[in-house]
């Protein structure tokens, strides 16, 4: 899928910015929408490709180390959504339907994990779908 592991790499820190972005359109980062992607990346997002990172690991695990690297930071999600939205457009080549398929779904689970989604969360999912549909 991807023909460097440089792209992969940063491929996988995008999503984590993606991630990150829905779980904290509400303004909190919940311990249940954590689990939730943890168990999203080891379910799905480990089989997508064979890159690994600079330490030999499946570079999947970008997506939760990014992830959790911006929850201490606690900002506001909206600049890692403008990061993913400039690499999807450098690279939307690489985002078959099923993939684009695979991030919505675990951008919805990450979002549904919580008393359902709110309206932050919708709309996020709402542009992360617009993106994907140009």
């Amino acid at each position: 899928m991807f023909n460097s592991e440089k792209i992969g790499n940063e491929f996988y820190q995008s999503l984590g910015k993606l991630f990150y972005y829905v779980a904290i359109a509400d303004h909190q980062v919940r311990p249940i929408e954590i689990k939730r992607l943890r168990k999203y990346v080891r379910q799905h997002w480990l089989d997508v490709d064979d890159v690994e990172d600079e330490f030999h690991t499946d570079a999947a695990y970008q997506i939760e180390i990014v992830f959790d690297w911006l929850n201490g930071e606690e900002k506001d999600g909206e600049e890692y959504f403008k990061e993913f939205k400039e690499f999807y457009k450098e690279h939307h080549e690489k985002f078959p339907e099923n993939l684009k398929e695979l991030i919505v779904e675990t951008a919805e689970s990450i979002a549904k994990s919580f008393a359902g989604k709110n309206r932050s969360e919708m709309l996020a999912i709402f542009k992360l779908k617009q993106l994907f549909n140009h």
